[in-house]
Order: C-alpha cells, then structure tokens, then sequence
C-alpha cells in the first residue's frame, strides 16, 4: 500500500511476495499454450509507454472516451451527486479522475494502481493542484485477490475504472470482479466504468497495431519486464509483436512471436518456442451496451444511466448497487 496524506508522505507496503510473482509468470510460461498477465506491462518504462499509446491517431478509446466525460459531465455529476469517496481502479497518471474532481467534488481520492512509482509521482502532484482532497494512494494487483484498508472511507464509495480495462478480464473473471466491487460498494455505492463497444473491425485492429510501432514496443518491453522479474534471458530482437481481433470470441488478441527457433531459460527451468510460436499477452474484449448492462446487473449493480460518443464505439456507464 503507497498511502499519501500529505505531499511529502509515501509508505510502500507489498501485497504480494516477490516468489509468488515468479511462480505466477513461469507457470504462465510453461503452459502448453504459453501466456503471460498484462499487468507486466506495466513497469516505469511500460507505463509511459501507454500514455503515448494513448495520443496515437489510431488508439481511439482516451479520445473517445475523454470527449464523452467532455460532453456529459454535467449530467453524470446530476446523476451520481457530490462528495464520497472516489476509488480510481488502475489510475496510472490520475488524469482521468482529476478531471471529476471540479464536479464531483470528492472528500476522498483513493488511486490504486500496480505501477507504485509510477503512481506515487502521480499523487504527489496532485496533491499541489487540490490540497483540499484527502488522497490515500494504493498500490494493489487488482488481478489477485485485494481488500480495501481501513484508511478507505466507507461512505459513498463510487469505484472509477475508466478505459475499457474491464476488458482485459476474461468474463467470468470480470463477472467476478465486478460483484467484489459490490461487495466493497456498501449501500450507497456506485461504479462508473468505461467500456469499448464492437465496431468495425479495421478500427480495432488499427488500434492495437499502430503505424509508429508504439503499442509494439509496449508489447516487446513486457518481455524486458520479465527478464527482471523472473531472471530469464529473453532477447526483445527475436520477437514480435501481433494483435487481431478474434470475431468469435469478441476480443483483441495480442501476442509475442517468435521469429525463430528461441531457448529462454530461468533459474531452475527454460523453455524451447519454435518459430511462429506465441506468448499470449492480453485480451481486451468488446461489448454490447446490452451485453454489459446484462453483466453489470449479475453482479449486483442496477444501471442507472450510459453515455456513448455520436458513433456509438464507446460507452461509459454509471451503475448503483442493487
């Protein structure tokens, strides 16, 4: 946990045993069909990555999204109300939640994120543009199993998980997160979550494989952050990078390939890719207004309202616990 009460104030705490992390990622790379957690992407260097993925001319969920809360925020604040505690799910920069803050109005801020350094830089300028805001920051896995501390208010709690994160989840897994945000909901809770709806398909492949090699780079450092991680040797140059959108499961797929024969070894154990085998890396599903309302309301959230950009690819939803 990064808890930040004031400007100057920063403790990490661990959640996760750095042998339990190893475990996690050689079990992923020695499956038959070899995969690692997106959430490796996210070390310093994959974190800045993503916010320049996130001004590219073919990524266009920020965008779109961003004009969305643009245009409706008035309304969104009608309809959730002022003050509360607000739980930024994977805030990374915090951009998108500091940008509520002029409606909404929270009494507490409460970032969480994998990416600690990241995060804590974030907060500490944050907390020189609203002083006024109590700001508790935690670094969390939101993948693993995680529990708020007794520093979160429990009052008005309203999750924020902009982006279409939601996406990378398999969807039982993300019928099982969103009821353990129920669970941490309480009465008067909330969500208020971004999601990526299907579209053409050009559109989407194009946002996972952009001209400059960006959202590439961000694949390939993955492997880098696994090196660290795990004490493997894998070479970035004998890989690449490969995202499509699988119509039959409604997702992007996104791999590593390799481009040749590849023997990646690690204390106690390696293993032998043949050329044109993957590592699978992440999914990001696609959904149906519909499809995620239907989900939302398995989980124990009654929908309240949804905004969707004049296209209709993106939609954000505010829910309230049932």
């Amino acid at each position: 946990m990064l808890s930040s009460t004031s400007a100057n104030t920063a403790t990490v705490i661990p959640l996760h045993s750095y042998q339990a992390v190893q475990h996690e990622l050689e079990a992923g790379l020695l499956s038959d069909a070899a995969y690692t957690s997106p959430k490796y992407f996210y070390d310093a260097v994959g974190s800045v990555l993503f916010e320049a993925i996130c001004v590219l001319p073919e990524y266009y969920p920020t965008r779109t999204e961003a004009a969305i809360f643009s245009t409706h925020m008035a309304d969104m604040a009608h309809v959730i109300g002022a003050g509360g505690t607000l739980i930024d799910l994977g805030a990374g920069n915090c951009a998108k939640a500091a940008r509520l803050f002029p409606r909404l109005h929270p009494d507490q801020y409460v970032p969480i994120d994998i990416s600690v350094d990241h995060l804590q830089d974030a907060v500490r300028r944050l907390q020189q543009r609203f002083p006024h805001i109590e700001m508790t920051a935690l670094g969390l896995d939101l993948s693993q199993d995680w529990v708020l501390p007794s520093e979160v208010r429990e009052e008005k709690r309203l999750f924020f998980y902009p982006g279409s994160s939601i996406g990378n989840f398999e969807p039982a897994q993300a019928l099982h997160f969103l009821r353990h945000l129920r669970s941490l909901s309480g009465d008067e809770g909330g969500i208020l979550i971004g999601v990526d709806l299907i579209k053409e398909h050009s559109l989407l492949n194009a946002a996972y494989a952009d001209s400059l090699g960006v959202t590439a780079a961000f694949n390939l450092n993955l492997l880098r952050h696994v090196n660290r991680v795990l004490g493997s040797d894998f070479d970035v140059r004998q890989w690449q990078h490969l995202a499509f959108f699988n119509p039959e499961k409604s997702r992007i797929e996104m791999h590593l390939q390799a481009q040749a024969d590849v023997r990646v070894s690690w204390p106690g154990a390696h293993r032998n890719f043949i050329r044109g085998e993957r590592i699978h890396t992440e999914n990001s599903y696609k959904y149906s207004i519909n499809s995620f309302v239907d989900l939302l309301a398995s989980a124990g959230f009654s929908t309240t309202r949804h905004w969707t950009d004049e296209n209709g690819w993106f939609a954000v939803i505010y829910a309230k616990a049932a």
